[in-house]
């Protein structure tokens, strides 16, 4: 798998914020409200692209455990202006930061190994740390139950 540490400046992202556990949100709910997002995509004014990007916000906590504990899952668009925020959904300002970026590949289902692999071997192997979030792109590789899905992760890094 190849990954790579990039550099992205400040963005904002608007759209639904979940709080549940990852089985939580992988039991429909977040399937829902990527399909209401979608419906309603003529009503982001400043939607930069057509991307839908999950975004995964983490307690600080040591004991944290992504798959049993409740945390924020923010699904919506790129925005070049928070003006506007339509209803029921929020706007989430994100700061430049440096990230560890790979693409999964494969059914959806299985992109837990690839959460596997970052955070646990690459993050070992290369001695970086990471922040509170992560985040993927859908763009129009997004087939979640075909072998040919491809979704890009960005992991946040420490400074």
């Amino acid at each position: 798998m190849e990954m790579k540490v990039i550099t992205l400046p400040a963005f904002c992202v608007v759209g639904y914020s979940i709080v549940a556990t990852l089985e939580e949100f992988e039991s429909g709910l977040g399937k829902s409200r990527y399909h209401k997002l979608v419906e309603r995509k003529d009503e982001f004014q400043h939607r930069k692209n057509d991307n839908v990007m999950l975004m995964q916000i983490y307690p600080v906590n040591e004991d944290f455990n992504a798959k049993t504990d409740k945390f924020t899952h923010l699904i919506g668009y790129e925005v070049i202006s928070s003006e506007n925020v339509p209803s029921e959904m929020i706007s989430h300002e994100i700061p430049d930061s440096q990230y560890v970026t790979c693409t999964h590949r494969g059914i959806e289902s299985e992109i837990g190994d690839t959460y596997d692999y970052i955070y646990g071997q690459w993050f070992g192997e290369t001695g970086h740390e990471p922040k509170d979030y992560d985040f993927e792109i859908w763009d129009e590789r997004y087939q979640p139950e075909s072998p040919n899905n491809e979704i890009d992760i960005y992991v946040a890094l420490q400074s």
